[in-house]
């Protein structure tokens, strides 16, 4: 049997995007974070790697889930 599983990351927002451009602001509600001390869960994807590079200084990786 197959497992389809997919590995998935899970990211908290850490800082405001006060004050941050534009293209920033809008990678971080791609990210399904729009808050500070929001998390999100998405699929480990090469796109999702590039977006939290994008905003490493405004999220955190979080371990266990």
């Amino acid at each position: 049997m197959a497992e389809n599983s997919k590995k998935m990351v899970a990211l908290q927002q850490t800082r405001s995007p006060i004050g941050r451009p534009g293209e920033q602001r809008a990678t971080l509600i791609g990210l399904n974070l729009n808050k500070v001390g929001r998390t999100s869960s998405l699929e480990d994807t090469p796109a999702v790697r590039g977006m939290i590079a994008k905003v490493a200084h405004l999220v955190r990786v979080v371990e266990g889930k």
